[in-house]
């Protein structure tokens, strides 16, 4: 059941993440067009990355913590 769940959380996680991605990719595209102003493209990037890694906090607390090599002996 828990490797269920974490099939699911996994794949709901990377489409958010491939969207994410994709708003950002946008973001440097009609920046570098000249569509988009410098301070536009940087709130978008800060959102980009603070939300990414809000996304990497959430996966950690519901799939537990990582195995790190002082925990693997």
């Amino acid at each position: 059941m828990m490797a269920r769940a974490k099939a699911v959380l996994d794949k709901y996680v990377e489409k958010m993440i491939s969207r994410k991605f994709l708003v950002w990719g946008t973001a440097t595209w009609c920046l570098l067009q000249g569509n988009l102003t410098s301070s536009d493209w940087v709130a978008i990037s800060l959102a980009y990355i603070g939300i990414q890694g809000l996304a990497d906090i959430a996966t950690q607390w519901k799939v537990g913590k990582r195995i790190g090599p002082a925990d693997s002996k």
